[in-house]
């Protein structure tokens, strides 16, 4: 294969560590992004070369987590495109990491306008709170876990470039976000910026948003496969976050079915070389 003309270069912010026995045969959440966004960029028409850096900022002593968060000034500017990971921690958090997390996004935000934002499960959920929407635990604590199928909005289609209605990804979470963004809730947004919902499920009204040239967030899952999915569900029964023993054992029965990540990550991917321009 040649190598591709053009080359997205991301920032990848890890906000958690996969079960030990993923790091073993895919590595890092960082590495698993790398090579999915590789796959799809090998899939983009013309292909993309992805080139990526990786900062793990779960700094968490007391967990044995010695992570950093970068200054702005630490990101090189030729970068334009930052992805934020999925995280067993709660985007809602006071956590000191957390808030330092939510002050370089938003330093960002300001200063970078070229920056071009994305966030899965977590990341979706900090980078919604960035702009100033709320993001909190399902009413019920249930949570919404392994293959799920959402249904698009007139904007997820044309994200999608389909006219299908629904889309499925996995889902591991609780938490989510329960308001859009708009310049009433943060002055980084203004009147004419338009923040729009591609997906919903019955469990999350909110599963992606998207500002045009600036924001694509996914709550679901893009990189697991069924592997990932059982031990990540593992790691929450062992924490005690999950303990509807039933719920456990349906997630695990879809845990293999066929999902749209890649298709995700490829509309994602799409968005950071600048194809969406057509899409308000």
């Amino acid at each position: 294969m040649s190598k591709p003309e053009n080359t997205v270069r991301m920032l990848v912010l890890e906000t958690d560590e996969p079960h030990p026995d993923t790091i073993d045969a895919k590595g890092g959440f960082g590495d698993i992004f790398h090579s999915l966004f590789t796959e799809a960029g090998n899939e983009h028409n013309p292909p993309l070369g992805v080139e990526t850096d990786m900062r793990y900022v779960v700094n968490d002593p007391s967990n044995s987590h010695h992570g950093y968060v970068p200054h702005i000034s630490e990101i090189d500017k030729s970068i334009t495109a930052i992805i934020i990971t999925g995280s067993m921690y709660d985007a809602h958090g006071d956590d000191p990491w957390i808030q330092e997390l939510l002050e370089l996004l938003q330093a960002l935000w300001k200063e970078r306008p070229d920056m071009k934002f994305s966030g899965v499960c977590f990341g979706h959920q900090i980078l919604a709170r960035a702009l100033g929407a709320k993001v909190e635990q399902e009413p019920g604590a249930k949570w919404e876990l392994a293959h799920t199928e959402m249904q698009l909005t007139p904007t997820g289609q044309k994200l999608f470039r389909t006219g299908d209605r629904k889309l499925s990804l996995h889902q591991m979470h609780q938490d989510q976000v329960t308001t859009v963004p708009s310049s009433k809730t943060t002055d980084l947004l203004s009147g004419r910026d338009r923040v729009d919902v591609w997906a919903s499920t019955e469990h999350t009204a909110v599963q992606g948003l998207y500002i045009k040239e600036r924001l694509f967030t996914s709550q679901g899952h893009l990189g697991f496969d069924e592997k990932m999915v059982q031990r990540q569900i593992q790691l929450r029964v062992e924490s005690g976050g999950i303990k509807d023993e039933e719920m456990v054992e349906e997630a695990k029965e879809t845990a293999h079915m066929k999902h749209d990540g890649l298709v995700v990550a490829g509309a994602i991917l799409a968005f950071f070389h600048g194809d969406n321009k057509d899409i308000d």
